[in-house]
């Protein structure tokens, strides 16, 4: 089966990204939607091991080439991050059980795949453009709270500030935000104005893969001064 993509332009033509709807956050930005979808193809091998994760690594593996299934515009934060934020046209609606249940599968495998990657990496992190020189921590931090202390409010979750900061702090809230999801699913709470659960699935599995590549790229394990 080939692999349905996505590409979202931003507004204004600066930016665009390619991202897949079954393999929640592999995706990738660029300047144009041609290099957009080349470089998702190109992170094929580096989303592997979220497959594996995920206990669907042969599925993965037989998955044909990118298919553009949608051509889309979406928002000024796509110009301006080179990132999705917006569902596309398949991301609306309540989810199925089976549908809400595959893909909290796949977000636990992005997790895991980034608490990997922070317990191997060096504390110190090469410098670039990408994340201002931030070091692993500083990382880490961001990741965590951007989705326990932003990400998760969509859906009613409110934690302590740095409440996801510890081991046990942070499983507790990852429990809690699937939850706090399923609980929305069903059609508890406030809805969410300009995002869907779909999205904000996939959202939060690709700000965690971002950033755990991010942190594989600036890794300095085995380099003088590491």
């Amino acid at each position: 089966m080939p692999v349905r993509t996505v590409i979202e332009r931003g507004p204004k033509g600066k930016r665009a990204v390619a991202f897949s709807l079954e393999w929640l956050g592999w995706s990738r930005g660029a300047k144009t939607p041609e290099v957009a979808l080349a470089t998702l193809e190109s992170y094929r091998d580096r989303y592997r091991p979220i497959a594996d994760l995920a206990g669907m690594l042969p599925e993965f593996d037989a998955a044909g080439s990118l298919e553009i299934v949608e051509d889309r515009v979406g928002t000024g934060s796509t110009d301006f991050w080179g990132i999705s934020f917006a569902a596309s046209s398949t991301e609306h609606g309540p989810m199925t059980e089976a549908e809400f249940d595959l893909a909290i599968t796949k977000l636990r495998a992005c997790w895991a795949f980034f608490d990997g990657v922070a317990a191997r990496v060096s504390p110190e992190m090469r410098k670039g453009p990408r994340g201002g020189g931030r070091d692993r921590d500083r990382i880490i931090s961001h990741t965590l709270r951007q989705e326990s202390e932003s990400f998760a409010t969509r859906v009613g979750l409110k934690i302590p500030e740095e409440g996801a900061m510890t081991p046990d702090g942070l499983r507790e809230y990852r429990e809690a935000y699937i939850e706090a999801m399923r609980a929305y699913n069903a059609g508890e709470g406030r809805r969410m104005r300009s995002w869907t659960l779909p999205f904000l699935i996939r959202h939060s599995a690709f700000h965690t893969l971002d950033h755990a590549w991010e942190m594989e790229d600036k890794d300095l394990s085995g380099e003088d001064g590491a």
